[in-house]
Formats: structure tokens, C-alpha cells, sequence
């Protein structure tokens, strides 16, 4: 079982990345802020657009670390990638299953089936714990749609429909979604998803949250040996990574909604960590961005026990797992990819 390591968050926007022996440092304005040791590393993350070295990148691509940059707002940049790994019969194999559409829907619809699953698992979860702060009678109702929405997924076997099924779940998900907000509702709300920009706290998290998870699931199926740019339901975009995409959908619930939502209901995230620019868009503040880092990073350092292998694990593992077992099922090791289905 891999073990977790730590993930350093640069979130100074004049920080620059060094290698020094096995160590990585970070210097602002040409003066060593902090200096961690390689060996402890599983993933640097930087929000600043001065870069890293050569050298530094060079030494992550070696050791497998996953060194991601994103611009100061969130947004992803590129990320460094060495040798590929893995069997090249798998990726082969992966090429092969993406250019058949029905083939790709056989795992799809997987991948669709542990996010509605999950998105309905969010909503009792709620429901029971909160039912008289909530509208009961429509959480009630979405669960039932959503209920249905699986048995249809379960046999769907075009790509179009599993995606117009993938669609309605989704409206039926977010629909109810703001009754799962239970604290500070004067300013944080949900009224729909918007995006690029965020034009509300809720929707700004959400983003950031997925950003970060597209990176894991990338850097998890890489890791696994696959191409994290061929999907199954996300087809060929030139830039796009695809499967990481695909492989997000089943975690975004669980691993993003859900935290978002402990965020905001446990009064750890409020309006002052949060700026609205001229045109609308909502951003972190800089102390915003490193209370939720610091809350994700503590997040994925929490246990739960997996519902497929029936073992302990950490929650940022998540993604490295469920990449293992796409891999066995593209190997044929196994019968059908299990999707995470959070209980």
C-alpha cells in the first residue's frame, strides 16, 4: 500500500523553487524562506508565477513528485511529468478501449454511477443528521430521482445518453444542493454552478476543490501507469486531461463537495476570506487560500475504510486506489473498474 506523504503548498506569489541536494528550497526576493527535504514529499503545488529550476523539476520528474503550477486565482498552468511509466501494453490497451465508444461507455457509466451514488449518499447523509433544519420533503424527492437515475445508468450503453443521464442527475443534485448549506446562508449560497469566473463563495470553493482533485486524479493515473489524457466519457481535447476528468467524476461529492460544505457549515471559511474584482469574480484572499489548503491537506490525512477492498486508508489515496483499479480492470485482473461508492 503506497503511503501518504506530505504536499507542500506554495502559495507566496514571489516564491521561486530551488533544488539544494535533496532538498527543495523556496527563496522570496532572493532570501531562503523554508527548505523540506525531498525524501517527505509526495506533490509540490505552487501558486506563484515565478517557477521552479530546471534542476527542481528535473528531481520531482525522477522521483515521481508531483510538482503542479497554477496561477495566484487557482487556475492550473502545467504540471512536470517524467518517464512514462507502466506497462506499455496498458496504455495500448487504453487507446484501444477509448477509440470504441462502446466499449468506453462499459466504464463510464461506472465512473457516472459512483458520482450519482455519491451525490444521493450527500443528501441523506443531510437529510438524516439535519432533517429539521432542512426541507425534508424535497431532499426526499431529489433521492428518489436520483434512485431512478441509477437504474437507468446501470443498462445505459450509448455514450450520448449515459451523458444526458449524467446531465439530469447533476440538475437534480445542485438543485437541492443549497439546502445542505446550514450555516452563514446570508452570504454563502447556492443558486447553480457558474465558473469562469465564480460569481459566489460557494461556486469559488467548488472550483478551487476541483482543480486541485483534477491534479491528484492526474498525477494518481500517471502513477497507475495510464494515459491521463484519454478518457472514456471525456473524449480526445488536445490539452484536456480526459481521464483525469472521468475519474474525478465519482470523487467530486465526497471529496469536494463535502469538504466545501463542512467548510462553510463549521464556520471555518467566512466572507472576509473571500474578494469580489470589478468584473464580478469571486477569488480567496490570501489567508482564504491557506485555510483551505491547510483544511484539505488535514482532510486527506483522515482515515476512512474503503468500500471495494474493505481497507483502512487515508482519504488522499482516494484517487491513487481507484487509478489501481481501472489499471487491473484494463489489465483484465478483474471483471468490471468499481467505482467509489462512499457509504
Amino acid at each position: 500500500m503506497r503511503k501518504l506523504l506530505n504536499t507542500l503548498f506554495i502559495t507566496s506569489e514571489q516564491a521561486y523553487l530551488t533544488l539544494d541536494g535533496e532538498t527543495v528550497c523556496v527563496e522570496i526576493q532572493k532570501k531562503k524562506a523554508g527548505q523540506f527535504p525531498l525524501h517527505t514529499l509526495e506533490g509540490i503545488i505552487s501558486f506563484s508565477y515565478n517557477g521552479a529550476t530546471p534542476a527542481l523539476m528535473g528531481a520531482c520528474a525522477k522521483r515521481g513528485i508531483n510538482l503542479a503550477f497554477f496561477n495566484p486565482f487557482g487556475k492550473f498552468l502545467c504540471r512536470v511529468a517524467g518517464e512514462s511509466r507502466g506497462n506499455v501494453l496498458l496504455r495500448k490497451q487504453q487507446y484501444r478501449i477509448s477509440d470504441n465508444e462502446d466499449s468506453s461507455c462499459f466504464i463510464a457509466r461506472n465512473f457516472i454511477l459512483g458520482k450519482v451514488f455519491n451525490c444521493r449518499w450527500s443528501i441523506d447523509r443531510t437529510l438524516r443528521d439535519h432533517e429539521l433544519r432542512v426541507d425534508a420533503e424535497r431532499c426526499r424527492n431529489a433521492i428518489h430521482v436520483l434512485t431512478e437515475a441509477m437504474n437507468k445508468i446501470k443498462s445505459e450503453s450509448n455514450l450520448d445518453t449515459l451523458r444526458g443521464l449524467e446531465g439530469e442527475a447533476a440538475s437534480i443534485y445542485f438543485g437541492i444542493f443549497d439546502e445542505l448549506i446550514l450555516n452563514q446562508k446570508e452570504d454563502f449560497y447556492f443558486h447553480g454552478r457558474n465558473k469562469r469566473p465564480p460569481q459566489d463563495y460557494m461556486n469559488a470553493m467548488m472550483s478551487f476543490g476541483y482543480t486541485l482533485l483534477a491534479n491528484d486524479c492526474a498525477g494518481a493515473l500517471e502513477g497507475a501507469g495510464l494515459d491521463s489524457y484519454v478518457g472514456f466519457m471525456h473524449r480526445d481535447r488536445p490539452g484536456r486531461k480526459s481521464l483525469a476528468l472521468d475519474l474525478m467524476e465519482e470523487l467530486r461529492p465526497v471529496l469536494v463537495d463535502r469538504f466545501v460544505l463542512t467548510l462553510v457549515n463549521n464556520r471555518q471559511i467566512r466572507r472576509e476570506h473571500f474578494t469580489t474584482t470589478e468584473s464580478g469574480a469571486v477569488e480567496f484572499t490570501d489567508e482564504g487560500r491557506k485555510k483551505f489548503l491547510t483544511a484539505w491537506q488535514e482532510r486527506k490525512k483522515e482515515t476512512l475504510t474503503h468500500p471495494y477492498l474493505s481497507e483502512k486508508i487515508y482519504w488522499g489515496l482516494v484517487p491513487q486506489i481507484q487509478a489501481l483499479l481501472l489499471a487491473r480492470y484494463l489489465r483484465e485482473d478483474i471483471d468490471g473498474y468499481p467505482p467509489f461508492l462512499w457509504k
